[in-house]
């Protein structure tokens, strides 16, 4: 049996709350590169909640910007996010993979501050999620 959609947002969301926990202990650890990027995963997945809590049964890409901007077609709110959401779109190769980097790796690039500021993003958009399901 299916679930619902808002049953499948919910998972989601879950997913995604446990990820920010542990992005918030990679920074906590000094993983910065590796908590920038999960906090990209967060963002995406939180969004991804919300969309499948519409309705829609295949929410395709991984991308912060596009999926909020999705999302700002049933809720005009994610509209005012997107430019503050969008940055951790920066995340999503580059804290992986040295040839995104030249002359380094990721694990030498990314600061606390940086992980830090990641977490705050990754933490807005799963509380503006969360407090739509709430309503």
């Amino acid at each position: 049996m299916r679930r619902s959609p808002i049953e499948e947002g919910k998972r989601w969301l879950e997913q995604a709350k446990e990820d920010l926990k542990w992005a918030r202990e990679l920074t906590r650890l000094g993983g910065y590169h590796l908590a920038c990027f999960l906090t990209q995963q967060v963002g995406v997945k939180a969004l991804k909640a919300f969309i499948y809590a519409q309705g829609e049964e295949i929410v395709l890409g991984y991308s912060v910007t596009r999926l909020c901007q999705t999302a700002a077609g049933w809720e005009p709110g994610f509209a005012e996010h997107v430019k503050r959401w969008a940055i951790l779109d920066g995340y999503y190769v580059p804290t992986r993979y040295p040839n995104s980097l030249p002359d380094s790796i990721p694990a030498r690039v990314y600061t606390k501050d940086a992980a830090e500021e990641a977490v705050r993003l990754a933490e807005e958009i799963v509380s503006f999620v969360q407090e739509w399901f709430s309503r």
